[in-house]
């Protein structure tokens, strides 16, 4: 087996500001005592290494998936299988199924070099009526891109979760942009409506369903529209020959 890359740059946050500082990088990894057992020495002394460079700290404890790793007060699990046997898929998936059930945050890295591999890997996964997602697999070709992929995911999440807050806000904004935007497209359909228009209804009226429950004159009273524009707005929601002409851009 290559050497793991003994380089924390690689699982950086895009943004520099965004970075934790060096203290806080890293974090606990547990490794299955099962696991390793099982593993080649080489592999262990890899991965050892690798966790060291990189500031995590590696126990070795008798834990059901093969890794836990805590990064950021954030605990990950992780199925790592270095190689497939499709004779073995049932206790396989029975073992994800449990894990499952036990890890919020559960992802499942399975080492598939070949086609064949891969194809009797798809085979399995839906024979025994895996749900897309639930949980993740992630495919992979050799053990080095494994457990590379796995410290990614571990600090990605550690990341978001240092970040929380942030990240809420800025999820929470882009919907809101999004949903703006949609609320723009479905307004400005009305014939003669415009942008300025939209957001100026947005603003004193509110959703499309409270605007299309508005008279005519809540809207002249709320807005800054004109008489023909409110008469069309509020004719737009009650007759069809005006909503069925509507065109989305």
């Amino acid at each position: 087996m290559a050497n793991l890359r003994p380089s924390y740059s690689d699982y950086q946050p895009t943004n520099p500001s965004d970075a934790p500082s060096p203290a806080g990088v890293g974090g606990v990894c547990m490794m299955q005592t099962k696991w390793r057992d099982e593993q080649h020495p080489s592999l262990i002394h890899s991965i050892s290494s690798f966790l060291a460079d990189n500031l995590f700290k590696l126990n070795f404890v008798p834990i059901g998936p093969n890794f836990i790793f805590n990064c950021g007060g954030l605990s990950v699990a992780f199925l790592f299988l270095t190689k497939w046997d499709c004779n073995i898929s049932s206790s396989i998936f029975s073992r994800v199924q449990k894990l499952k059930g036990q890890f919020a945050h559960f992802y499942v890295i399975v080492t598939l070099p070949t086609q064949e591999q891969n194809d009797s890997f798809t085979r399995s996964y839906f024979k025994y009526g895996m749900e897309l997602g639930k949980p993740t697999f992630v495919p992979v070709q050799d053990l080095e891109m494994g457990f590379e992929k796995i410290v990614r995911i571990a600090h990605s999440r550690g990341v978001c979760k240092r970040q929380g807050v942030i990240a809420k806000i800025n999820a929470e904004r882009e919907q809101s942009v999004l949903v703006m935007d949609q609320f723009v497209k479905v307004v400005t359909s009305i014939p003669g409506v415009n942008n300025h228009d939209a957001n100026t209804l947005y603003a004193a009226i509110g959703s499309i369903q409270a605007i299309s429950q508005a008279s005519k004159s809540l809207i002249l009273e709320k807005t800054d529209l004109s008489a023909e524009k409110a008469d069309t707005i509020t004719r737009f929601f009650r007759d069809p020959n005006y909503y069925l002409s509507a065109k989305l851009n």
